[in-house]
């Protein structure tokens, strides 16, 4: 069986402004999708997914030309899919033609709950396979600004800037900071739709003109942050930005209140995970307010 795998991904900086120009940190973690495939003669796609516990949690029976109607799908997920498919077979025709039929399995090693990029990695993997531009097949099924994509295919941390229009300009940067093992990652026990939270950012229509320098200069001051106390501080300023932007209160002021240290929201507001700052372990913090999905920084970050 031929495999690919792509990482998860977290957005440390940019949320939102990313789609209008801003510089974002992202970066890609160590969670991540599998994509296996192997020959039959069946004359369809058959299709199997995996969760973190190996447990199959949606398969499908697909035509191998794609002509299913997706009036004619049993769910939401299987009509997603073969959305993908057909958009990959648009960017590259030869995709799937002079098939005798196929076994796709795919494993996801994390909640697909989390928000750590259960579609991006997806995409990336369907990408790879039809051998096609991954963020034009993004562009054509999910869309957003691609940093997701750009974590699935990178190692390192990043910076992510789209410099025009669906044009990202993608660098691996150095992000080690000392203070590592003082950054936790806590799951809000909610899964964000980031499709519907960039909706609602657009429709704010919002002037961040001024604002993208800003934004800028706390990624790359991040990047180069050595003291626990700056990153805090850079954090803070950043929720405030941010909070200005799509008037909605910083998740600390709504949940949080009284932890000791700083907290960020990461990606779009309201879910999936946020960013803590704390000198010793805040386990006990957040398992005390009914959260109970506590990561330390090297255990989710590559």
């Amino acid at each position: 069986m031929k495999t690919f795998r792509s990482n998860g991904k977290l957005l440390l900086t940019s949320e939102y402004v990313v789609l209008d120009g801003a510089k974002a940190l992202a970066l890609p973690t160590k969670f991540g999708q599998s994509l296996g495939i192997l020959p039959n003669n069946k004359g369809n796609i058959s299709w199997q997914s995996y969760d973190e516990n190996n447990e199959l949690w949606f398969e499908a029976i697909l035509p191998l030309n794609l002509d299913l109607d997706a009036s004619e799908t049993k769910d939401e997920v299987s009509t997603r899919l073969l959305e993908i498919l057909t958009a990959a077979q648009r960017l590259n025709p030869e995709f799937l033609k002079g098939s005798n039929g196929l076994e796709i399995k795919t494993n996801q090693d994390f909640n697909r709950k989390w928000g750590l990029g259960t579609s991006s990695t997806l995409i990336n993997n369907i990408a790879t396979l039809a051998k096609i531009d991954a963020y034009q097949l993004l562009d054509l099924t999910f869309g957003g600004s691609g940093y997701d994509v750009a974590c699935a295919q990178h190692n390192h941390p990043i910076t992510y800037q789209l410099v025009s229009e669906n044009s990202p300009k993608v660098t691996e940067v150095v992000f080690n900071p000392p203070f590592k093992d003082q950054l936790y990652f806590i799951y809000l026990n909610k899964k964000q739709n980031s499709r519907e939270g960039i909706k609602t950012y657009k429709a704010l229509r919002q002037n961040t003109s001024n604002s993208l320098e800003d934004f800028n200069t706390i990624t790359e001051s991040l990047i180069d942050c050595q003291h626990l106390s700056e990153f805090e501080a850079l954090v803070t300023e950043h929720e405030s930005l941010i909070s200005e932007l799509i008037e909605q209160p910083p998740i600390k002021f709504q949940l949080f209140e009284d932890f000791n240290g700083a907290i960020k929201s990461l990606g779009a507001w309201g879910g999936d995970f946020i960013l803590a700052t704390s000198i010793n372990n805040p386990r006990d913090y957040f398992n005390s307010k009914g959260y109970d999905t506590i990561i330390s920084y090297s255990d989710m970050i590559k």
